[in-house]
């Protein structure tokens, strides 16, 4: 009726086993890392990042070399800190952008390598930065564009030039 003891130590096994493939498994998926990747951090500032979060990419000629682990905010300017793999050298002339995998798909941090010879080091800030591209913006621009190209910028249509035949010529004023 009962299981023997054997048994019990066998179930209990195979249940700390399953819940620990789980604990694996959920970390795995939810790009978790227990310990940091063995590399250095970077710093760089920029003036509007939309969209892009902790855990996205970093690339240099279309290849990961790290990811986005910190986003915040230094004098009115987004700030966010990058986790750069071992090997990889980024020189201080470097830019990082942010651009947009596809139209819409989602924001990493693109390193473009620059001429200088000094190397960055941790903890050091990568100077030059292009912002996001907002397309809702973009849009907003050419909305507002669009409106004002044939009218007087004040909301009334243009007025004709030509004469109206039911109108009184324009007395004179007198001179002083």
């Amino acid at each position: 009726m009962y299981a023997s003891r054997t048994t019990q130590f066998i179930v209990g096994i195979f249940a700390i086993l399953g819940i620990i493939a789980l604990a694996i498994l959920s970390l795995s998926l939810g790009k978790v890392a227990i310990l940091p990747s063995p590399g250095y951090t970077l710093y760089a500032l920029f003036d509007n990042i939309s969209g892009l979060k902790t855990s996205d990419q970093v690339q240099l000629a279309g290849v990961q070399i790290g990811k986005v682990v910190d986003i915040g905010l230094q004098k009115e300017r987004a700030k966010i800190a990058m986790r750069i793999n071992e090997g990889v050298q980024i020189d201080a002339d470097s830019i990082a952008a942010i651009k947009t995998s596809g139209i819409i798909g989602d924001k990493y941090v693109s390193i473009q390598l620059g001429p200088s010879d000094q190397i960055l080091k941790d903890g050091d800030t990568i100077r030059q930065t292009q912002s996001a591209f907002v397309l809702e913006d973009a849009i907003g621009q050419l909305i507002n564009s669009s409106g004002s190209g044939s009218s007087s910028g004040n909301g009334e249509s243009p007025k004709s030039t030509a004469p109206d035949k039911d109108a009184k010529p324009a007395i004179p004023a007198p001179k002083k």
